[in-house]
């Protein structure tokens, strides 16, 4: 494999903002409430398609975690590092590096939501049920974030008590925009907790870490398409 060894990271474009993903799929997406103990950390864009026709598209939004945002250099708001984390991030760049690096760079040392929240919009074809979309976030997250508790093999392993489709999922009222609307929770997990809800053609799922929920306020609000 080749490398472009000219490019230096001043060059490297910054990753699309949530505002530009929600105006490119020109579809809203459904967020955590504002709240002090969360700030969103960029989010990650997904799509699916069936010969060349767009069936379904995702987004899954990333939070910072405050755990002490009255005090945002309270150092209890730190997460705890590897030493090799530690070492990458104390470690100086080798040049110059743009604004949007620096700051990822930073969040690295405070606990991360990472995709905990995602809007799933089916385009065409037949919507699939929101147990299996949740039970599938679910995964997702358990997957990549609690790797040394759930995952055993080699890379990339194999997940250990998958949460399976509507396994002991109750109803569940969700708020939404200021309203209760019908959704489920999936609260079986010892490490997620399971949220959704279908709102149209789409599903509104959270996958969240149990050491985050004291901190948070389960309330969704529907983030609109960007004015032009």
């Amino acid at each position: 494999m080749d490398f472009d060894r000219s490019q230096q990271p001043m060059d490297f474009p910054p990753p699309p903002t949530v505002d530009e993903i929600t105006a490119q799929m020109n579809r809203p997406l459904w967020v955590l409430a504002d709240q002090e103990s969360i700030e969103e950390a960029g989010a990650g864009h997904g799509s699916q398609t069936v010969d060349g026709v767009l069936q379904v598209e995702t987004v899954a939004l990333s939070y910072v975690l405050w755990r002490y945002p009255a005090d945002r250099a309270d150092p209890r708001n730190l997460r705890e590092l590897t030493p090799e984390e530690r070492a990458g991030l104390e470690m100086e760049p080798v040049g110059p590096l743009p604004e949007w690096i620096i700051e990822a760079r930073d969040r690295m040392r405070y606990p991360l939501l990472w995709e905990g929240v995602r809007t799933t919009h089916f385009v065409e074809g037949t919507p699939r049920p929101v147990e299996d979309v949740l039970a599938e976030h679910m995964n997702h997250i358990l997957m990549n974030v609690f790797q040394d508790e759930r995952v055993v093999g080699g890379f990339p392993g194999e997940l250990t008590n998958r949460v399976e489709t509507g396994s002991s999922s109750t109803g569940r009222r969700i708020l939404l925009d200021g309203e209760e609307i019908e959704g489920m929770c999936v609260d079986t997990d010892p490490h997620v907790l399971g949220l959704g809800a279908v709102i149209g053609t789409g599903i509104l799922t959270a996958a969240i870490p149990r050491d985050y929920l004291p901190y948070l306020r389960l309330e969704f609000i529907t983030r609109p398409v960007p004015s032009a």
